[in-house]
């Protein structure tokens, strides 16, 4: 398996010998047309991210020839000076010094400093005449050099998305095919698909390898973000980066952008307080904020943090009293994890003014439904006067999930591992009917339970009264989590833990919100996904 300081010598090889082409050919088009302003922008900006990558990879030759030449294109743009004369040739071999520089890398010798090329575009830079400089096309080994092509290839997000939609036929199909094997019991065609299933698995794994990226990639790009919300919010924030090479999805990483952007700016606009706010309450000036990226088992911990003002859970309970959410006396019952919940509430917001940064009308829980869509969860830990924490859990991949299945009159369900915390099999003795409502003690934590066959019922009203002695033997029930709140479903029975291939549901099922796809089991039978935030936000609407 490759390391990762492999990987990034890779790409940024790629990346470097693509660059060194294009410059090539553009400045072939300003020979002809030294006024050619397309060619002149593209030169720059590539001899701007060839610098950066090198310096950023340790090839500091590079780095240095690179900034010269962006320097002597900056002035060729800004009309300081022409594409003419004597620079030209110094331009060319300056290109050609790069190229040689750039295939050096892949070869792994070393780079060594042309000093006649640096001296001549330091006296290009300083508007001197150049010295050593030949008007020819180049030398002979330029001019024999063999042509090379890249070991990389740039493929579109939407191949790898259709590749991937394929392998998850081939695993529905895989899965059906070992089901029929075990049925008939004919050894030879067991290991066949023994086998099969072994290339399914490895084709999968490297299919979703191949969309995996770097969580830097998004991650650095947040410096400037930062910097530009301080300053509009007046306040002098730091901000520290860590587990840029944490892997996932790729898709994953583009849906939670806007996700990950909001939650940087609410910690700055509404967490962080202003230099002399933080001297007053004995902080630091500049306030700290960090943004990391942790793996945990097969999921992906983003976390945001800051050392601001916190939570204040009194201003929230009264925000949500004053907004129609809660009574006054439910308000001052709630625990601290919910009232960290109600910051997910539409439209929720403890600004009191409203500006550009924060208070704008698009609250947390656009956040929260963009993480609900992934199967991921958002967690907040705060502490008035120390700082808040949001934790976005993710998982790796959003194709394949690992579920429970279980049946319910006869037909199976899937429930996604990430919002199940456990299943337990408890006696009808064991529950307890309070205010019209199923509870079960779970490790000395009181836990509603509802029959999951009475939330599926097409029935808008209020769920019936819980009856206990209608309860007959052990009753199998599923623990779920979701926002801090856990719910107990009751189903007819278990049957396994498996990976599933998860695909959209299909009209009319599709105008119900309670099941968040589809997948097909190995008997061939069509198995819903059921979505937990929904099952959760159903039962809140119709408990008694």
């Amino acid at each position: 398996m490759k390391s990762r300081e492999q990987e990034y010598r890779e790409l940024f090889m790629a990346e470097a010998l693509e660059a060194y082409d294009a410059m090539s050919q553009h400045m072939s088009v300003l020979e002809k047309r030294p006024g050619d302003e397309g060619a002149l922008n593209e030169v720059f900006r590539l001899l701007h991210n060839l610098k950066a990558n090198a310096r950023a990879m340790g090839h500091d030759a590079i780095g240095e020839v690179a900034h010269r030449m962006e320097t002597i294109f900056g002035q060729i743009r800004s009309k300081e000076r022409p594409f003419a004369g004597s620079m030209v040739p110094v331009l060319f071999s300056g290109i050609d010094v790069l190229g040689g520089m750039i295939r050096a890398v892949g070869a792994n010798l070393p780079l060594t400093e042309n000093v006649p090329l640096v001296e001549n575009l330091d006296r290009v830079i300083e508007g001197e005449e150049p010295v050593l400089v030949d008007d020819e096309s180049g030398t002979e080994e330029d001019a024999t050099r063999k042509l090379e092509l890249s070991d990389l290839v740039y493929i579109p997000i939407k191949k790898l998305d259709h590749l991937l939609n394929l392998v998850g036929e081939l695993i529905i199909d895989r899965d059906r095919v070992l089901t029929l094997a075990q049925e008939i019991g004919d050894t030879t065609l067991q290991s066949v698909t023994a086998h099969l299933s072994r290339l399914a698995d490895d084709l999968q794994y490297s299919v979703m390898d191949a969309r995996l990226v770097g969580v830097g990639t998004l991650f650095n790009k947040f410096p400037r973000v930062v910097r530009d919300v301080a300053t509009a919010e007046q306040k002098q924030v730091e901000l520290t980066i860590s587990g840029q090479d944490i892997q996932i999805d790729r898709n994953i990483l583009q849906i939670i952008t806007d996700s990950l952007l909001h939650l940087v700016r609410n910690a700055i606009g509404h967490g962080i307080e202003t230099p002399q706010e933080r001297l007053k309450a004995g902080k630091p000036e500049v306030g700290q904020l960090t943004l990391s990226a942790q793996t945990d088992r097969d999921n992906v911990l983003i976390r945001i943090s800051d050392d601001g003002r916190g939570v204040d859970a009194e201003r929230v309970r009264r925000k949500a009293v004053e907004r129609g959410l809660l009574s006054r006396e439910a308000a001052a019952r709630l625990n601290e994890a919910e009232v960290h919940n109600l910051l997910f509430e539409a439209g929720f917001s403890t600004a009191e003014q409203v500006t550009e940064i924060s208070g704008r009308g698009v609250g947390l829980d656009v956040v929260k439904l963009a993480i609900d869509s992934l199967g991921g969860q958002l967690r907040v830990d705060s502490r008035l006067g120390q700082g808040t924490t949001f934790t976005l859990v993710l998982p790796t991949s959003i194709a394949v999930k690992g579920a429970l299945l279980f049946e319910l009159d006869g037909h199976p369900y899937a429930l996604p591992l990430m919002h199940t915390d456990s299943v337990v099999s408890l006696r009808p003795e064991k529950l307890h009917v309070v205010g019209g409502t199923l509870l079960a003690k779970v490790l000395a934590e009181n836990i509603p339970v509802v029959r999951l066959a009475d939330l599926l019922a097409d029935n808008d009203d209020a769920l019936p009264p819980a009856n206990r002695a209608a309860l007959l033997g052990p009753q199998d029930i599923i623990i779920t989590n979701y926002n801090g709140r856990k719910l107990g479903l009751i189903v007819d029975r278990f049957l396994r833990q498996q990976d599933i291939v998860i695909k959209p549901v299909s009209q009319p099922l599709d105008m119900i919100d309670l099941f968040g796809g589809v997948t097909l089991l190995g008997s061939g039978q069509v198995c819903l996904v059921l979505d937990v935030p929904a099952i959760t936000r159903l039962f809140l609407s119709r408990r008694p």
